[in-house]
């Protein structure tokens, strides 16, 4: 009998001892599962991170690299982006000048003057009129000047400048790609030491003929000139030709490639509204800080151009205008993340954001019942805004996304005009619909329930 009592002791140990190890198998395959849950967590983690700064390093770039598309592959672009220049009053002074001293640079006029006047001499002249006449040849050759001078300044201050202008344009963009590519028979010339140089050919034979045709004779004389221009001097231009074919082939694919490592970096992470505030705000900085390295570089542009090359009021206008299409562009994209920011947290788990929520439709709860007590309701408008409240907040951000990038200029009254609209039809939106609760609750009210 003890034996047999000994026997099932050991037996009912061995059993507790075994559930006990089976205990512990699960309780460690759980710590496991938790730590490889952890682990997964933390992977997941600095890959969405990883994905975000990547896409928010490239922004900049892709930015660039289409703006550079825009202007060296797209002709039209190209000519409008510099047509407007025919007209700026600063520039017209800058071809004029360096058009005028062309032509004196190539027609020796105190020569052609003193010819004539030496004829002049020969002439049976009364001898008063031969001792005035040396004092005239002075003011013969300032006159001849002047009227240089005058017919340049009509003909870059008319209409028809502006079409030689575009005409010119269109010639320079056809051959802009064989010039960084260093193609000798380019109107556009960039030399080994970083000199880029613009053909007034077209123009001083546009004048030689206006010229002609207002009876100004020794306009025939004005020979053909392949008069070249320097407009700017940097080394960085040699770098530009070098790295053009870079830019040119990663231009297209370089936003696509920024966009879908934002979008994988928010897919990866857990909380996904918190990883795309956070994409938003990187992006934006990074913009923010194209933005101001383009500040930064036209102080560098217009201390290397003027005033040996241009004068700086035209330095000024010619970069503002080759920088309009790139600044209009990271304005709207620097509103459009932060706007992406702004509500990515707006619709996220943090206390201020819940708190903000939670205070934003208290407000709009309370217009609405102060409406309803007025017999101001907005009734079946409002079930239907209701209904379709999400697809009517999509789609008025999209529209307002769409203007950004469609208005050309955009400024920042464009900008900050857009976002009121846009706010204004989201609150009318939140004051017309109609909760099923809230309109419950407004139907007792009125009722007298």
């Amino acid at each position: 009998m003890g034996d047999q009592a000994d026997t099932d002791a050991l037996r009912a140990r061995l059993a507790e001892l075994e559930a006990e190890n089976r205990q512990l198998k699960k309780t460690q395959a759980k710590f496991d599962e938790a730590g490889g849950q952890k682990a997964k967590g933390r992977l997941r983690a600095s890959a969405a991170v990883i994905l975000v700064l990547i896409g928010a390093l490239l922004a900049p770039v892709a930015v660039i690299g289409t703006w550079a598309r825009a202007q060296l592959v797209d002709t039209d672009r190209f000519v409008q982006t510099f047509a407007p220049l025919a007209q700026k009053p600063e520039v017209q002074s800058f071809v004029a000048k360096e058009v005028t001293n062309g032509i004196e640079q190539s027609v020796d006029i105190d020569a052609m003057v003193s010819d004539l006047f030496d004829g002049i001499a020969q002439l049976d002249l009364p001898p008063a009129a031969a001792q005035t006449l040396p004092l005239l040849e002075g003011t013969a050759a300032n006159g001849v000047r002047s009227l240089i001078g005058s017919g340049v300044e009509t003909v870059v201050e008319s209409p028809q400048f502006a079409s030689v202008w575009e005409t010119t344009l269109r010639e320079t963009h056809r051959r802009a790609v064989a010039v960084i590519q260093g193609d000798p028979n380019s109107m556009l010339q960039l030399s080994d030491d970083g000199t880029l140089s613009l053909s007034l050919g077209i123009v001083i034979t546009e004048v030689k003929t206006a010229l002609t045709n207002q009876g100004i004779g020794f306009a025939d004389a004005i020979p053909v000139i392949d008069r070249s221009v320097p407009i700017l001097a940097s080394n960085s231009l040699v770098l530009v030709r070098t790295l053009y074919q870079v830019a040119i082939t990663v231009g297209f694919w370089l936003p696509w490639v920024a966009l879908g490592a934002l979008v994988a970096g928010v897919l990866f992470a857990r909380r996904r509204t918190r990883a795309l505030s956070w994409a938003g705000a990187s992006v934006a900085v990074s913009l923010l800080l194209l933005s101001a390295g383009i500040g930064i570089g036209k102080l560098v542009f217009l201390g290397a151009v003027s005033p040996s090359i241009m004068p700086a009021a035209t330095a000024e206008v010619l970069f503002v205008q080759l920088t309009e299409l790139i600044a209009s562009t990271l304005l709207a994209l620097i509103t459009l993340f932060v706007l992406i920011a702004v509500g990515a947290w707006l619709a996220g788990a943090s206390r201020l954001a819940v708190a903000t929520r939670g205070a934003l439709e208290s407000g709009f709860a309370a217009i609405r019942r102060a409406a309803d007590r007025r017999g101001l309701g907005s009734g079946s408008a409002g079930r239907f805004v209701e209904r379709w409240h999400s697809a009517i907040l999509v789609l008025t951000v999209a529209v307002g996304v769409a203007v950004l990038f469609l208005i050309r200029p955009i400024t920042f009254g464009a900008v900050v005009a857009t976002l009121v609209c846009v706010l204004l039809v989201l609150c009318v939106a939140e004051v017309l619909r109609r909760p099923a609760d809230a309109g419950a609750r407004a139907d007792a009210e009125v009722a007298g329930i």
